[in-house]
């Protein structure tokens, strides 16, 4: 692999961050369903016109389907709106999608490929059935919202007139998805007044261990500009956990992970510590997580049998090593490997593999040179435990350590661990004798996250693919 030297960053690589569009105080099932329900509806009933009149659904009629998604896609949010404003929204984008294509059509002579009665029909039924569409989601969001479990929890630091704003928000919305814990501040009952009717859960120096013991998903700062001192102390204290940080207006901070303004429940937020696989962007991730590992997975099924006879035959152990490690918001999860060395160390203190170390069998240095040792790790994906890419998940006897030495570690956390990642393909594999080799190898996993992109996924795939077979750092 590269040499840490050339270690470059992915914002660099990608040149632009893509745009991305996120529902916090939504259900991430809720944003894709709303992303894909108007440009799916105008499909499905363009489709649906061709079998009726024509008994097929021909070419042409493909194409334009093709310029109709993209035209249409991702469909805004409309559960919020008042029904008279959804039906606004959706003839105001019919109008001009329908005029855009009728007009391109009659330029073009295009047009005369489709069936008059299908265009005829085609333009009062789209929006009519967009319209049913969206009533129909919108009767059916409290049951799809209790199907996904119990709520995510969430604080407020600061109680303002803004926290105060946000909470009035999140009790009011329907389908936040958030149930609001209570607030933090420093300020004692006299002087809140009014505002003692709302829960207080403690002082802000509190807000870090009663995070982590809580296991709260949501954190929303609501402190004033000139309080910048504070944020980045109550920053500095979040940074051992996995809750999403969302600033209240107004604020300035720097060094955001996935830094972008949104809403919650009509209120604006600026998220400084977030996971990129929110809505739409979580489902592309975890739809071609799901479809590369089964396409692997069939692919390398002989292999891994050969390995697995081969590890048995080599020395005496399981064949599959499993081993915790922190996965998904610090979650501990079961990675599986096939068995390298002679031991199965997982216990409180883990020494890290090194050059020519005595524990790694003859198969398993070919293995680990090589990468089959992760093979199973594809397992791993299916199960939803991992990705493809992301960070290399640690050993938790590793991140207890690192967690406490390295500010901002456990932000790495905000996303599944991957197979491969950033810093691997960056010349930051192997061992981590140092604690700057640690520190680079943390800088690269939060570079991926502030720069996500597929493009990039498919680009670490590919470099990882072409180092595997000269890389002198794995042993």
């Amino acid at each position: 692999m590269a040499d840490i030297e050339q270690t470059v960053s992915a914002s660099a690589w990608l040149n632009r961050r893509e745009p991305r569009s996120v529902g916090l105080g939504r259900s991430n099932v809720f944003s894709v369903i709303e992303a894909a329900l108007d440009p799916l509806v105008l499909v499905f009933s363009l489709w649906g016109l061709a079998f009726y009149f024509e008994d097929s659904v021909s070419p042409s009629y493909l194409i334009l389907s093709i310029i109709v998604f993209s035209l249409a896609f991702p469909g805004s949010s409309q559960l919020r709106a008042p029904v008279w404003r959804v039906l606004f929204n959706i003839a105001f984008q019919w109008i001009w999608i329908a005029g855009l294509l009728v007009l391109t059509g009659y330029a073009t002579d295009y047009i005369y490929k489709f069936s008059p009665a299908v265009v005829g029909n085609w333009l009062w039924l789209a929006p009519v059935t967009q319209a049913g569409a969206h009533l129909v989601l919108r009767a059916a969001a409290p049951r799809l919202l209790k199907l996904q479990g119990s709520a995510s929890q969430a604080v407020i630091v600061g109680m303002n007139d803004q926290g105060l704003s946000l909470a009035r928000h999140i009790f009011d919305s329907k389908y936040s998805g958030i149930e609001l814990m209570g607030f933090f501040d420093d300020r004692g009952e006299e002087r809140r007044g009014e505002q003692a009717e709302h829960t207080l859960i403690g002082k802000i120096e509190d807000l870090p261990a009663y995070v982590k013991r809580h296991r709260i998903q949501f954190i929303y700062l609501s402190l004033p500009m000139a309080a910048r001192p504070r944020i980045l102390q109550v920053l500095d204290g979040l940074k051992d956990t996995t809750a999403s940080i969302y600033f209240v207006p107004d604020m300035f901070i720097t060094d955001l992970i996935q830094g972008r303004s949104d809403s919650v429940c009509g209120v604006t937020v600026i998220s400084v510590c977030d996971t990129p696989f929110r809505g739409v962007n979580g489902f592309l991730k975890r739809g071609s997580d799901v479809a590369l590992s089964l396409l692997i997975l069939l692919l390398v099924f002989p292999v891994m049998l050969l390995i697995a006879l081969l590890v048995k035959l080599d020395s005496p152990g399981p064949v599959i090593f499993k081993q915790r490690r922190y996965g998904l918001d610090g979650e501990e999860i079961l990675v599986y490997k096939f068995r390298s060395m002679a031991v199965t160390e997982d216990g409180g203190s883990i020494r890290q593999a090194q050059k020519n170390d005595m524990r790694v069998t003859r198969l398993g240095a070919v293995l680990r040179r090589t990468s089959l040792d992760e093979l199973p790790q594809f397992v791993n994906v299916l199960q939803g435990r991992m990705s493809i890419v992301g960070p290399r998940p640690h050993a938790v006897s590793h991140n207890e350590m690192y967690r406490t030495l390295i500010k901002g570690y456990m932000v790495r956390h905000k996303v599944r661990p991957g197979i491969t990642g950033w810093a691997q393909v960056n010349g930051q594999r192997g061992e981590t004798d140092t604690l700057d080799k640690m520190q680079a190898r943390i800088d690269c996993d939060l570079d991926y996250l502030r720069n996500w992109s597929l493009r990039l996924d498919f680009f670490i795939i590919f470099k990882t693919v072409r180092l595997i077979f000269k890389d002198s750092s794995a042993y």
